[in-house]
């Protein structure tokens, strides 16, 4: 189970993944509807929609968002505008606290983790419970770079967030007017949060699905290589054999008359050759084994000799396919003064010359 487990999570990893590259080559193409929520002094937000290339006209809306009104009464024509924008909230800076903050210019690549490091110092809440960022470093004088710092509860911010996402919006980014040193006026993003994907939750579901029709291919694949496989296989094999038998009869007789050539070549092709029995005999028998005497009439060959082990003679010449049907035609004896045993076999000889003869 803690091995299925694993799978599942990888698999789950892969997926969001693939999603994710999805989305991140997605982006570069689509092109989202932006909508500016710009704070007032009242509290109040005004909607400002881009107007699509169709239509030149579409009214700005205002709404007030609180925490017992967390999804204000909004037109139609917004809600549906928010389902798959970016949304760009701009607070005031009157409830921002905003501070000037000066590095050595060594340390503008580990901004991050100095600036986190400072923020329960810089503002009355912790990093975990706070919204901040920071404007791009500036050079100034003895070689040292100043940043304008910006933060804000993050309960402020989470109403704003929870609407976005509620609408069905793509992505949300809130920043602050701040002035960096000498006065430049800059914005600084607090956060910018993606919310969800253009893949949206169908290409996690055809990948699922992709990926198990690949296994079932691959599993069916498998098993018509064992199935299909194995009858091609034997249907060679069987091939080979009567190519075999062919060219035998091609090699008995040409033209298929019973002419004494033919007849010759037929006796040779039937006929075990006695070089071929004393090399096959030598290759069955065990080192520890010697021939004394071999006869052969016919297709039936009789060896006499030494071996320590008689009985399992009859076993070596059983799995030779030049061997068949062998016994002993004579009991095996022993003599006083010998550690070896004196063997009479006989077998019937098979003509076998092998593939391609």
């Amino acid at each position: 189970m803690a091995m299925f487990a694993e799978a599942r999570q990888w698999f789950e990893q892969w997926i969001a993944a693939i999603a994710t590259a999805f989305d991140g080559i997605a982006g570069r193409f689509a092109h989202s509807r932006g909508i500016l929520l710009e704070e007032g002094a009242d509290g109040a937000f005004t909607a400002n929609i881009a107007a699509p290339k169709d239509n030149a006209g579409m009214d700005a809306c205002s709404f007030r968002l609180d925490r017992d009104t967390p999804q204000p009464s909004l037109p139609a024509h917004l809600r549906s505008a928010f389902d798959g924008a970016r949304i760009e909230v701009r607070l005031l800076p009157d409830r921002v606290v905003t501070r000037l903050l000066d590095f050595p210019s060594r340390a503008a690549e580990f901004l991050d983790g100095m600036i986190r490091a400072q923020v329960d110092r810089l503002t009355p809440w912790t990093a975990a419970d706070a919204v901040f960022g920071w404007s791009p470093p500036q050079p100034i004088s003895n070689d040292r770079i100043e940043v304008a710092f910006s933060a804000t509860s993050a309960t402020q911010v989470r109403p704003l967030v929870e609407l976005a996402k509620t609408l069905g919006a793509m992505s949300v980014a809130i920043s602050v007017p701040a002035v960096a040193g000498g006065g430049e006026p800059v914005h600084v993003t607090l956060l910018d949060r993606q919310l969800r994907g253009l893949a949206g939750p169908k290409v996690p579901r055809f990948l699922r699905v992709g990926l198990v029709a690949a296994g079932i291919a691959a599993a069916a694949a498998l098993f018509l290589d064992i199935y299909v496989g194995g009858w091609l296989q034997s249907e060679q094999e069987e091939l080979q054999q009567r190519i075999s038998q062919r060219r035998a009869a091609l090699r008995v007789d040409t033209n298929g008359a019973a002419s004494g050539l033919g007849l010759l070549a037929k006796r040779k092709q039937t006929t075990p050759s006695s070089v071929m029995v004393l090399e096959a005999l030598s290759r069955v028998l065990p080192d520890t084994a010697y021939v004394t005497e071999l006869r052969i009439e016919g297709d039936k060959m009789q060896v006499v000799g030494m071996t320590p082990d008689a009985p399992s003679l009859i076993r070596l010449m059983e799995q030779s396919p030049q061997f068949t049907r062998a016994t002993f035609f004579a009991p095996t004896t022993r003599a006083a003064n010998e550690s070896t045993e004196r063997f009479h076999v006989e077998a019937h000889i098979t003509a076998y010359f092998g593939s391609g003869s």
